[in-house]
């Protein structure tokens, strides 16, 4: 017998009242109430938005079982503009005759004895309903889920249904909405006509893990826990067995609940989800420990890749940007900058190999955090928590990504570089300063100026910063903004544009601008993005904010570049 098998129907319901919740946090079945909007469902979110307030034809959302598609589209719906009549189909497994009918019934066309129309004269009148929706200034959406498991020929019907047009007008939007195989099926040659027509694509990824561990407390919170039930080994153990999907973590955390509540134990450990796992899997689930203990050596380098994102971003309230990594960053040789001469330095700079001879022993986490924090006065205690906590605490944010220094020079703000020595080793630095040439670097002991081109030998591209979030005193930061969104934070974006074209600030009110990201707003973005070598997407993700804020509020913010100087740096994402 398993180890929760066979606890009763109550248990499980009373399993709630032991931990102090008032009901059980991880259901599975949709509540609109534990809706978590992780990096990927907003940009998901946002790229389905923009489809819609696009002019017809096709978007595209895929994504593996449990990933939160059902999710995004119940949050599509709510946010439909006013003007919208929508039409959605649950049940694709339907002949071509059948969804026509399916659609009309959904927008209201009039059909008084559906077996006696033939499919032509289906078309003609769902085509008069939208030309009259049009003439009204209406539009009409139809989204179709599981559209993996659509037929040939009714795939076909549906791209038929986007001849319905006017002169410079498509009268439908469709939304398909599937699991991976519809991109496969879709790239078949036989559907090649209806691929052309797809406006808009997006794959819905699982939780990062840093997202994985806030939803779970995200989850718990709505519940109504009040203190910590899931240790921080116990929330790193979910993501591992889970792979980062949230219905998997539902699964295995509800199941974990029960097991503590049948031993009577109120805190959850990592043994408790590993079982559950187990439960859920029908195998042992070993320690992720097992695995490595037999080949330490072999995965040191591996490891070294990933190790400032684990010693920094080890929990979930510090909103990291890929969480971003939501909006993943290419590495990208920068293109020729032009930068002014660098002020004269009292010595020549170093090699980077001199400084680590002088400083054998890498410098603690800690301290290298430390030493970037005291560049914003902000401070860091080691018995206080994890430094991204503290940094959150004091208003910065952590952004962790992996660039070039043309990127670096865009963002203008110091950061944390991860470095591999000669022997293998990571080492954190703090790069406070940079020119054309050499870099001002800080291993936690003082500042040194050693030569870019040495540093760049030990130096593969990941990097943390952190920055402030703000713009007029209002909060940024926090998530991509795109067409369709609506917010304080919306406002906040259109007043830091308003201030950077340098309208006074005695002519800027909070009510003057309105809180909807319309087309206007992500043209604005775009001419931004265009002008500062971002790319063009009209999406505000996170690093066109840092680059908004670089710009805005110049006042008491470190930077990496000289005041008043710019560089032409290589493409960002």
């Amino acid at each position: 017998m398993g180890w929760v098998h066979g606890a009763s129907t109550q248990n499980h319901s009373m399993y709630a009242q032991f931990f102090g919740l008032r009901e059980k946090p991880f259901a599975i079945t949709p509540d609109p109430r534990y809706l978590f909007m992780s990096e990927r469902h907003a940009e998901a979110l946002a790229h389905l938005m923009y489809g819609i307030n696009e002019a017809g034809g096709f978007v595209q959302l895929t994504g593996e079982i449990g990933t939160g598609k059902t999710t995004l589209v119940r949050s599509l719906l709510e946010q439909m503009p006013p003007n919208a009549d929508v039409a959605v189909i649950l049940n694709p497994r339907i002949t071509p005759h059948e969804l026509l009918l399916s659609i009309c019934q959904e927008i209201g066309v009039q059909v008084a004895e559906p077996a006696s129309y033939s499919s032509k004269s289906l078309v003609d009148a769902l085509n008069e309903h939208l030309l009259d929706a049009h003439a009204k200034g209406r539009r009409v959406i139809v989204v179709i889920d599981e559209a993996q498991n659509l037929s040939t020929d009714t795939l076909e019907q549906v791209r038929l249904l986007t001849n319905l047009e006017t002169a410079s007008t498509k009268l439908l939007q469709i939304i398909l909405i599937g699991q991976p195989e519809l991109r496969e099926l879709l790239a078949s040659s036989s559907l090649r006509q209806l691929a052309q027509r797809i406006t808009g694509r997006y794959h819905l990824e699982p939780l990062s893990r840093a997202e994985s561990l806030a939803y779970i407390k995200h989850r718990l919170k709505i519940a109504g826990a009040t203190g910590e039930i899931f240790t921080a080994n116990a929330l790193r153990e979910a993501y591992r067995v889970s792979d980062g999907v949230p219905r998997v973590i539902n699964v295995v955390c509800d199941r974990a609940l029960l097991g503590a509540y049948s031993e009577d134990q109120h805190r959850i450990d990592a043994v408790y989800v590993r079982r559950a796992a187990g439960e859920v899997f029908g195998r042992s689930i070993s320690p992720s420990w097992f695995r490595w203990a037999g080949a330490a050596t072999t995965v040191v380098a591996a490891v070294l890749g990933i190790g400032t994102y684990y010693l920094f971003m080890q929990t979930p309230e510090q909103s990291i940007a890929a969480a971003s990594p939501p909006l993943p960053v290419a590495v990208s040789l920068p293109a020729p900058v032009v930068l002014p001469e660098p002020a004269p330095t009292v010595a020549a700079a170093l090699d980077v190999k001199q400084v680590f001879a002088e400083i054998q022993e890498p410098v603690g986490t800690d301290r290298v955090f430390a030493t970037l924090l005291d560049l914003w006065g902000a401070k860091v205690d080691v018995s206080s928590g994890k430094p991204c906590e503290q940094a959150a605490r004091q208003g910065l944010e952590c952004v962790y990504q992996r660039g070039s220094w043309g990127q670096l020079r865009m963002l203008n703000r110091p950061a944390i570089l991860t470095l591999t020595d000669d022997s293998g080793a990571p080492r954190q630095v703090v790069l406070a300063k940079l020119t054309d040439d050499s870099a001002q670097i800080d291993l936690g002991s003082g500042p040194k100026e050693v030569t870019l081109a040495s540093l760049s030998r030990y130096w593969l591209g990941e990097y943390l910063l952190v920055w402030r979030p703000q713009a007029l005193g209002q909060a940024l930061g926090q998530r991509s903004l795109a067409l369709g969104m609506q917010g304080q934070e919306v406002r906040s974006l259109r007043l830091g544009l308003e201030v950077l074209r340098g309208t006074p600030a005695k002519d800027i009110t909070t009510d003057k601008y309105n809180d909807v990201y319309d087309s206007a707003l992500a043209k604005e973005i775009e001419s931004f993005q265009r002008e500062h070598r971002l790319t063009v997407d009209g999406i505000a993700g996170v690093q066109t904010q840092i680059v908004l804020d670089s710009l805005v509020n110049a006042a008491g913010a470190p930077r990496l570049l000289e005041e008043n100087k710019t560089a032409d740096t290589g493409r960002a994402s």
